[in-house]
């Protein structure tokens, strides 16, 4: 039999038809129930047994069950009459009429089937497959008990899906126990995973349609027929056309064969939205109560509604199917029913966006137009922050439909503004950049404040799209023009501009130009108007603590870091909108100043809060930053997801700076995790990061620079390690933000040691202590000066300094939690150990090196470090604690001999400890010949139970 296809997230579910055809091969039968919700995926199932019986040769009867039929047993006659036997089988004669449906019991059409199938499968057994057992007549579910039965003893596979909240209680029943006596096998296939969902639509929209699908197969054809974007559809009114109708056919032939009352309460349920209330549906479909009540349990027992989260209140069995309903319906038909839902609301003194979401559609048949477009504003200004792209869609209708040569020009101004943010933080920054420019350049159309405010938005699009040069010129046509120092009440618009001002010099790396103008205005916005709750100072004072961090000034940065954190731990995500970049900054100044746990957190909230496609150049930042911190955690997969989607997003926004490092994040995670034969293939990697980033822009290159040369020198390539650092960020590495100075001197410092010129390692030792120094000697700044100062000793003779040193350098990273460092550390550190204080002193750290690398999942370190206890214990005769007969081995022999006692081959062996066959051999020899035994299995005789 040939390997089974593979579907989509369905590698059990595989298994276990691949299991009952195998079974089927050896003559003997199964029974399977494929259970679950609709478009889950059970006919799909079902059609792959088909085939891989087919492929087997056996015959393949198969029907479906469908409601409303009369005739008895009738999915038994259309599986008889639809049967395809094996090619090698000769086919029955068409005068065989089959089993005697209209007369005989069940036993005798249990008999007359398996007879018939025995005559039509030439020896190669027959599979029946009957899907929508739900729907199946009295008789048929009759039949299916009884035939379960007997294919145990039989070649053949009787396999049926159905719907368990449609099918009767008394088959469910009788199927329950055949489950539980193993008579019958259950497959029950769950949601796709967001990883089979990437693998069906691509990884970018993977989380997005695994939400929006709830990872239903047949949800999700529909959402993919859609065009699927979260910004554009359900809300989007033509969705309902050509490929979607056919993706969503199956669903809504069901809606099509509802009565007319079902239809209609269940269109009106659609204009509601889940969950809703019954007597809310009754009243938008104008049927009276009683009506409404029958159609309700009627669509319940089709299972087109369910019970909502609440007491009371219902939803659809799937969202998407309320949504295909909506978007269904005649236009003339959806206005009224939202303009009744609309009422409805009214009257309950609902909340805005509750009314909004009604609004948008009865705007076009209103009968008071304005009050729909002061519900539209006010729904916008409510779902801003977590529906971006509903807020500019209902702003687009508000301005749309306001007359514009009779509206105040300042609240038409301040509708507008409100929809270049909503743009924005849709991502949709194009669309906001069109819109912002022409008010700017229209005259009379921004009056007194908003025009600075209107800059602002300007800066922060010019921003997002990476158009630095642009933003930083509009920002200082007032930044140049104001009066310093800066004099408090800050205003709200200028704080504004100064906050993306200074994001622009952020990104650009250039942050110490606007250090002094950040505390300025963080100090001037204390008192500023319309900010009572201090968001705008929030924003401000994490701008300035992110600038002092940048430059180095831990000492200034360090508490304000702190303060600034429970500012932003104390408010809700909004902060005045700016939760994203005030959390992306926060995070990275936190990663500058060694808060790493509050680091991970603000990053990851903030990557959180700007869901929905908003903010990707923030995102992007946050996504690096997260793949640093994976890294040195030693989460090298979730380092290279995030660097992955990292790359991703700045592909996307056009960003060569952001890709770039995002590239050389990845080299480095594989570095660490892949084996020592895939070296090269990180340097290129790391390489071709590097070269995407521009030159002397300040994060990503640093970053990327830094990453290249670690790769080169694990490489082995001192020299090629140290002209990268010297063409990048010179001598003195004045090139590259302080924060990273302490680390790539170290690693300049080891380089040159390689190449045997200790002036260049001396001085560059000195200088990772003073930038350390310089830093306030933070613990992973001081650790990385004293690794400098360890390979220096090593180098000019003096191991114990260098034993000292590197162990203290690795007692820093193990307390800051950072395995990789830490083994990295020891193993680098075991020849000054084993110099100044022996081999086996230098065995317990290596040792928990090697642990620190098998827990992180480092398998470069792993194999460094299995090779550097080789070289310590390869003649070193160490006794085993306790005697015994390996008490004469040396450690090498000792290990050998465990495992291979342990049944390993030699080849197995030389795997596991790193070593050729030969080597392995070799230690086998002498430990036969030191225990007086001459072969594996008196080894493990003499040996016993395999030591752990």
């Amino acid at each position: 039999m040939s390997q089974a296809p593979a579907l989509a997230g369905r590698r059990q579910e595989t298994a276990a038809l691949t299991r009952a055809v195998e079974e089927l091969c050896a003559g003997r039968g199964t029974v399977l129930e494929v259970a679950g919700d609709p478009g889950i995926g059970k006919t799909a199932l079902l059609n792959l047994l088909a085939r891989l019986a087919a492929e087997w040769g056996a015959t393949v009867l198969r029907a479906r069950a469908r409601s409303g039929e009369a005739k008895p047993y009738q999915v038994f006659r259309d599986a008889w009459k639809r049967s395809v036997p094996p090619a090698a089988a000769p086919r029955p004669p068409a005068a065989e009429a089959g089993p005697p449906w209209d007369a005989g019991s069940d036993h005798e059409l249990v008999r007359a089937l398996l007879d018939g199938c025995a005559r039509r499968d030439g020896g190669r057994g027959s599979v029946l497959v009957l899907d929508d057992l739900h729907h199946a007549d009295p008789a048929s579910a009759r039949l299916v008990e009884a035939l379960a039965e007997e294919c145990a003893a039989r070649p053949l596979v009787l396999a049926f899906a159905l719907r368990p909240r449609q099918t009767p209680p008394a088959l469910l029943a009788a199927l329950d126990d055949a489950s539980h006596t193993g008579h019958l096998v259950r497959v029950e296939p769950a949601p796709l995973d967001a990883a089979a969902i990437a693998s069906l639509a691509g990884p970018g929209p993977a989380e997005q349609l695994a939400t929006g699908s709830l990872g239903n197969p047949r949800a999700l054809r529909v959402l993919l027929a859609a065009g699927h974007d979260p910004d554009q559809w359900p809300g989007r009114s033509d969705a309902a056309a050509g490929p979607l109708l056919r993706a969503a056919a199956p669903v809504l032939a069901e809606v099509d064969a509802l009565p007319r009352d079902c239809a209609e309460v269940l269109a009106a349920a659609a204009v509601l939205g889940e969950p809703f209330r019954p007597g809310d549906a009754a009243y938008v479909a104008g049927h009276p109560g009683d009506r409404t009540a029958a159609a309700l349990g009627a669509l319940a027992a089709a299972d087109l509604i369910r019970s909502g989260p609440t007491a009371g209140t219902l939803v659809f069995r799937h969202p998407v199917l309320g949504h295909l309903l909506h978007h269904r319906m005649y236009p003339g038909l959806r206005h009224d029913a939202h303009h009744r839902a609309l009422g409805l609301l009214d009257a309950r003194g609902a909340g805005a966006a509750a009314r909004a979401r009604h609004a948008e559609h009865a705007l076009p048949a209103a009968t008071d137009p304005a009050a729909a477009l002061r519900v539209l504003a006010e729904g916008a200004a409510e779902v801003l922050a977590r529906e971006p792209a509903t807020a500019a869609r209902w702003l687009r209708l508000t301005l749309e439909y306001s007359p514009s040569a009779s509206a105040d020009a300042g609240a038409r101004a301040r509708l507008a503004l409100d929809c270049c943010r909503a743009l924005t933080a849709a991502g949709r920054t194009e669309e906001a950049r069109a819109l912002v420019h022409e008010l700017l350049r229209t005259p009379g159309a921004l009056p007194g404040p908003l025009r600075t405010e209107a800059l602002a938005v300007c800066v922060g699009v010019e921003r997002l799209l990476g158009r630095y040069e642009e933003a930083d010129a509009t920002a200082r046509t007032v930044v140049d023009a104001l009066v310093r120092p800066l004099s408090a009440p800050l205003p709200s618009e200028t704080a504004g501009l100064v906050f993306d001002y200074g994001l622009v010099h952020a990104l650009r790396g250039t942050a110490a130009e606007v250090r002094g103008l950040a505390h300025e205005a963080a100090r001037a916005a204390a008192g500023a108007d319309g900010d009572r709750d201090g968001d705008g100072r929030t924003a401000l004072g994490v701008l300035a603590a992110f600038c002092d961090s940048y430059v180095g000034d831990f000492a200034r940065a360090a508490p304000e870091v702190a303060r600034c954190a429970r500012l932003v731990d104390s408010r809700p995500d909004t902060v005045a909108g700016r939760a994203p970049e005030v959390l992306a900054l926060l995070g990275c100044a936190e990663l500058f100043v060694e808060r790493f746990a509050d680091a991970r957190r603000h990053l990851s909230r903030g990557l959180a809060t700007a869901g929905g496609g908003a903010h990707k150049h923030i995102a992007v930042n946050q996504l690096l930053g997260l793949s640093i911190l994976d890294q040195w955690a030693g989460r090298l997969d979730a380092a290279q997801q995030h660097a992955h989607e990292a790359e991703r997003l700045a592909g996307e926004i056009g960003a060569p700076d952001a890709a770039g490092l995002a590239i050389a994040l990845r080299a480095s995670a594989l570095l660490w995790a892949a084996p020592r034969r895939r070296t090269a293939e990180a340097v290129e990697l790391a390489g071709a990061g590097l070269r995407a980033t521009v030159q002397g822009t300040g994060w990503w290159a640093g970053s990327a620079l830094g990453l290249l040369a670690v790769a080169r020198l694990m490489g082995g390539d001192p020299a090629a390690c140290l002209r990268t650092l010297l063409e990048g960020g010179g001598e003195d590495l004045a090139l590259l933000q302080p924060p990273s100075r302490p680390s790539l001197f170290a690693l300049m410092t080891t380089a040159a040691a390689q190449c045997g010129d200790l002036a260049a390692a001396a001085r560059a030792a000195r200088a990772a202590d003073a930038a350390a120094a310089r830093l306030g000697r933070p613990p992973f700044q001081q650790a990385q000066a004293d690794r400098a100062g360890a390979a220096l000793a090593l180098a000019q003779g003096d191991p114990a300094r260098a034993a000292a040193l590197s162990l203290d350098a690795a007692r820093a990273f193990e307390a800051l939690r950072m395995p990789v460092l830490q083994t990295w550390t020891l193993i680098a550190g075991t020849p000054a150990l084993a110099a100044a204080h022996g081999p086996a002193a230098a065995l317990g750290p290596l040792d928990e090196a090697l642990e620190a690398a098998r827990r992180c999942g480092a398998l470069r370190l792993s194999e460094d470090g299995a090779r550097a206890r080789a070289a310590l214990t390869a003649t070193a005769p160490v006794s085993r604690p306790g005697g015994g007969p390996l008490a004469t081995l040396s450690v090498r022999e000792r290990e050998v001999a465990e495992l291979a006692a342990a049944g390993l081959s030699s080849r197995q062996v030389a795997e596991r400890l790193v070593l050729s066959t030969r080597t392995v051999d070799t230690h086998l020899g002498n430990a036969y010949r030191k225990l007086g035994v001459s072969s594996r299995v008196a080894l493990a005789r003499l040996l016993g139970p395999p030591v752990a």
